[in-house]
């Protein structure tokens, strides 16, 4: 059975959560939710989900549909709290990051007169200095991947630490996976590394499709494809109606 991009995406996002023990996982987006879920389901049973909007779910329900178990209320409110506890995972998309691993989703073009006005900041501060933040970008290209983003939402390791230690202290920019492959920021300086190319995918194709210098060590690895067991609970569990392909077209890996 042969695993779709998006599918290759989702295993990858749901790696990103695999090792976070009893965690609030807070994914932004629909990819982001299938990871989160598939992640739930295989490699890390203890995280904590929500609907998105105020129920703490028992059972993991498909894309689109209502909370089948509720185990819990945690209004938005009440999301601030753990926000600032620290015990979450959140991941967001970006309409830019940069080498350094600064995130904007607030405007594109020079800060006083900008082309394009998007989200605004709104949580990315917040998430950034207090919590687990990776990144979900499922367009990987030179408009995406900069060497410095018009607007700082989220604030990446460098700027963190030369704001001072409580800034600092529990920054964490886990993962940025995108459409083309799986980054994060243990290059020299806190620059972007890429991890690994999905199948089908070279490293001269992401750098091509990067607008900023990638660091890579020595023979960058294949995103590994879900297993067998991960492509059933995905197609016939968690989106029977392939939504995830609405993000990223259907094309098989190979």
């Amino acid at each position: 059975m042969e695993a779709t991009r998006a599918e290759v995406c989702a295993g990858a996002i749901a790696d990103a959560f695999a090792e976070d023990g009893e965690i609030f996982a807070s994914p932004m987006g629909l990819l982001p939710t299938l990871g989160v879920r598939l992640a739930k389901l295989t490699s890390n049973p203890d995280l904590l989900i929500s609907d998105g909007e105020s129920l703490l779910l028992g059972g993991v329900p498909p894309l689109g549909e209502g909370a089948d178990v509720v185990e819990g209320w945690i209004p938005f409110r009440r999301v601030f709290d753990v926000v600032a506890w620290g015990k979450r995972h959140v991941m967001m998309g970006a309409t830019q990051v940069d080498r350094h691993g600064n995130q904007n989703i607030s405007a594109i073009g020079d800060f006083e007169r900008p082309k394009r006005q998007l989200l605004g900041s709104r949580g990315a501060p917040g998430n950034t200095v207090n919590n687990r933040t990776s990144y979900w970008i499922p367009k990987h290209s030179p408009r995406t991947l900069v060497d410095q983003v018009d607007v700082v939402s989220g604030v990446g390791p460098r700027r963190a630490k030369a704001a001072g230690a409580a800034a600092a202290r529990f920054n964490d920019i886990h993962r940025i996976v995108t459409n083309l492959g799986v980054l994060d920021l243990g290059g020299p300086d806190d620059t972007l590394r890429l991890l690994s190319v999905h199948p089908g995918v070279t490293v001269d194709e992401v750098r091509e499709q990067s607008g900023c210098d990638l660091y890579a060590e020595g023979d960058v690895p294949e995103t590994r494809s879900p297993g067998l067991d991960e492509l059933v609970i995905i197609r016939e569990v968690l989106d029977p109606k392939e939504l995830r392909h609405r993000e990223v077209p259907a094309e098989t890996t190979r």
